[in-house]
C-alpha cells in the first residue's frame, strides 16, 4: 500500500466542537472521559507486516483515530487502495478511520489533474463508490486548501463548487459520513515567517475562506507552530482559542507536529521540547474544546527537516512526547 507523505506542501514550502445538531458518528467515544478523540496518521516504521501490525498496536494506545491521506483517485480502488484498506481494517484493529482525499500539491498549487468535467466526474463517482462500500465516519476533501488559494484563486473557486457537489452526493450515499475540508492554520493566520521564509503579517490572514464551505459538517486544520516559533513557550495564549472567534463550526485538528532534534540551524529542538509542545497544545486548546486531535507521525519518517523528527517514536523507541500525548486530554 502506497502512502502519501502528509502536508507535502508544508514540507516543500520552506476534533470537533459538537454544535447544535452535530453528533459523533456511530457513537464514537473518547478513551479519556470528557476528553477529545485522539489519533495518529498512518505512519508505521515500514509497511512490512511486522511493522504494520506494530503500528496498529501502538495506534490503539495513542487514541481512537487512524488517518489516511492521499490522492483522491485512490478512493476509486475498492479492492486494494489505501483508503479501502484503512477503512476495512478499522473493525479488526479497533480504530476509527479518517480518510482525507487530496487533489493538488500544496507547495506549487499545481493540480494533480485538471478540474475539468471528466476529472470532476471521476472524483465525484470515486467518492460515492467509496462511501457506499465503506460507510466511513469521516471523509475529508482537500488538504490545506488555503494554500491552493494562495497559488491559484481560480482553481480554489473551482474546488469550492466541486466540494458542494460531492458533499451532496456523499450524503445521499452515506448520510452518516461527516464531510469536511482542511486548512493550514499557520498560513491561515498570516504567519508566513520562520521556516516558511517570509514575514508574519496577520493582515494577510485568510479566515474569510472558511465561509466558502457552508455545507461542511466541520472544518479541520493542520498545525505546525514549530515552523514559526522557536520554543513552545513562545506560542501565544490565544493561538488556538482565536479559532473560536472566527468560526462557528465544529473544529478538528487532522495534523499536529513539532520536531525533536537539534536541527535545522536556528530552530534547534529536543525530545523534551517536543513533549513540552504536546502538553502546551492540550493546554492551549482547552477553551476551544476541539473534539479531535491527530498527531502527524507515530514513527519518524524519511523526509526533510524538520518533519523527519516529528514522530512520537524513533529507532530507539518512544520519545518523551509519547507519554505526554497519552496523558493529553
Amino acid at each position: 500500500m502506497k502512502r502519501l507523505i502528509l502536508s507535502l506542501g508544508l514540507i516543500l514550502a520552506g476534533g470537533l466542537v459538537l454544535g447544535a445538531g452535530c453528533e459523533r458518528p456511530g457513537g464514537i467515544t473518547s478513551s479519556t472521559p470528557g476528553g477529545i478523540l485522539k489519533g495518529v496518521t498512518l505512519t508505521p516504521r515500514s509497511f512490512e507486516a511486522a511493522d504494520f501490525n506494530d503500528f496498529f498496536d501502538k495506534a490503539k494506545q495513542a487514541g481512537e483515530i487512524v488517518s489516511w491521506s492521499g490522492d483522491w483517485n485512490e478512493l476509486s480502488n475498492l479492492s486494494g487502495g489505501g483508503p479501502t484498506v484503512t477503512a476495512g481494517l478499522a473493525k479488526t484493529k479497533g480504530y476509527v478511520p479518517m480518510i482525507i482525499a487530496q487533489f493538488f500539491t500544496q507547495s506549487s498549487g499545481k493540480l494533480l489533474r485538471p478540474l475539468n468535467e471528466e476529472n470532476k466526474k471521476n472524483y465525484k463517482s470515486g467518492a460515492v463508490a467509496f462511501v457506499q462500500k465503506n460507510k466511513p465516519p469521516y471523509l475529508g476533501l482537500g488538504i490545506e486548501v488555503n494554500m491552493l488559494y494562495e497559488k491559484s484563486p481560480a482553481d480554489f473557486e473551482a474546488f469550492v463548487r466541486l466540494f458542494d457537489e460531492v458533499y451532496d452526493a456523499v450524503k445521499a450515499a452515506s448520510p452518516g459520513t461527516k464531510v469536511f475540508t482542511v486548512f493550514q492554520l499557520e498560513r491561515m493566520k498570516g504567519l508566513l515567517g520562520g521556516l516558511f521564509g517570509g514575514k508574519n503579517d496577520p493582515s494577510k490572514s485568510n479566515w474569510e475562506l472558511v465561509d466558502k464551505f457552508p455545507k461542511a459538517d466541520f472544518l479541520a486544520f493542520t498545525t505546525y507552530p514549530g515552523l514559526i516559533y522557536k520554543s513552545p513557550a513562545e506560542i501565544p495564549a490565544d493561538y488556538y482559542s482565536e479559532i473560536k472567534s472566527r468560526i462557528n463550526k465544529p473544529i478538528v485538528f487532522t495534523e499536529i507536529g513539532w520536531h525533536s532534534v537539534a536541527a535545522p540551524v536556528g530552530w534547534e529542538s529536543s525530545g523534551a521540547e517536543q513533549a513540552e509542545f504536546v502538553r502546551r497544545f492540550f493546554e492551549l486548546t482547552k477553551e476551544l474544546k476541539p473534539e479531535m486531535a491527530v498527531w502527524s507521525f507515530l514513527y519518524d519518517q524519511e523526509t526533510i527537516q524538520p518533519f523527519n523528527s516529528m514522530g512520537l517514536f524513533d529507532a530507539a523507541g518512544p520519545k518523551p512526547a509519547w507519554d505526554a500525548w497519552l496523558a493529553g486530554k
